[in-house]
């Protein structure tokens, strides 16, 4: 069956000019350098930040518009603005704590939805009358370079589906008629729910698992530039360390073939990532893939595919809790030998 799909996959992309990308894609065999950390915690004396994460990033107006969640020893879970004209500015832009919500909201996704002409940032958020407390949440703004300018996060969902007990890192992908919305449940499975583009963000339908297996979080979705394709990137774990699956699909609402699904051949991890620098991460984790573009069709180009993760080596988070890792974040580009 899976030999099939891929066949199929081959025929169809035979008259596309993103034919050879999607070959490199098919075999799996990805090949990384990583650059030394280019974000870092900022310094914060009033309440110490402690790691910098799951970033979510476009390119808007000769900008990089970056939103991640910080860690801080007062307050646990924020998400953070930077703005800068290239990667070698990052750690030198000025940061800015979203003062949207007072309590917990972390894990963006930001996006233009063309239909509004407004940006979104899906994030999560603790609403304690809902059970579990966790919740997928949206804010909108008219200026992605104004970090007051978003609206408090409201809720996704009407109430709790009847059949998810556990839910995080939500995404949010369009095609020409729905929206799309997947997220993980910690447990190895990858759910997708549906609404119509008139009526998002809001008339989701029932979550349905789509994908099992050993994954755990930080699932992403896009479509794959000049195609009807598309790559779905989950994160992974062996012991203590996080590394990054990928599966294609033809359809956001078809099944999800394996591309690089095992610590041995990942998507991302020590097994195919090798240091242009100071070596400091053998986790492949929370990452962002840097888009072609800023709408809610999410499109990448498979020719030019770059990877904008958090990592942390074995050492600097040792004995640790999860919330006291120092996280920083640098980018994935393709190495020789794909």
């Amino acid at each position: 069956m899976l030999l099939t799909g891929l066949t199929a996959l081959a025929c169809c992309a035979a008259d596309n000019p993103g034919e050879d990308a999607l070959d490199r894609l098919r075999a799996g065999t990805f090949r990384w350098s990583v650059s030394a950390p280019l974000v870092a915690p900022a310094e914060r004396p009033a309440d110490p930040c402690v790691s910098v994460k799951d970033p979510s990033i476009v390119q808007y107006g000769d900008r990089w518009h970056l939103f991640c969640t910080i860690r801080s020893q007062k307050r646990s879970h924020q998400i953070e603005y930077l703005s800068f004209a290239d990667w070698p500015d990052a750690d030198r832009a000025e940061r800015h704590v979203l003062t949207l919500n007072d309590g917990y909201f972390c894990a963006p996704q930001v996006f233009f939805f063309a239909p509004r002409g407004a940006w979104y940032l899906i994030c999560q958020v603790s609403s304690p009358d809902r059970k579990p407390a966790l919740q997928p949440a949206y804010s909108v703004s008219r200026n992605i370079a104004d970090p007051a300018s978003w609206s408090k996060p409201a809720l996704l969902f009407a109430a709790q589906p009847d059949n998810v007990s556990m839910w995080i890192d939500f995404w949010v992908i369009c095609d020409d008629a729905r929206a799309h919305l997947f997220f993980t449940s910690l447990d190895g499975r990858m759910w997708r729910a549906e609404t119509k583009l008139g009526d998002f963000p809001h008339g989701w339908s029932r979550p349905e698992v789509v994908l099992q297996g050993d994954i755990f979080e930080a699932g992403h979705t896009y479509r794959l530039k000049g195609m009807q394709r598309y790559l779905t990137l989950v994160e992974a774990q062996a012991g203590e360390r996080r590394y990054y699956k990928a599966y294609l699909a033809d359809r956001l609402d078809g099944a999800w073939m394996p591309l690089c699904d095992t610590l041995e051949q990942p998507f991302a991890g020590v097994a195919n990532v090798r240091d242009t620098a100071e070596h400091w991460t053998d986790s492949f984790s929370h990452g962002e893939l840097l888009r072609d573009g800023h709408d809610q069709e999410l499109v990448v180009d498979p020719a030019h595919l770059r990877f904008l993760v958090q990592g942390v080596t074995d050492q600097a988070k040792a004995g640790l809790p999860y919330g006291r890792i120092p996280w920083r974040l640098g980018l994935l580009e393709p190495a020789g030998g794909r």
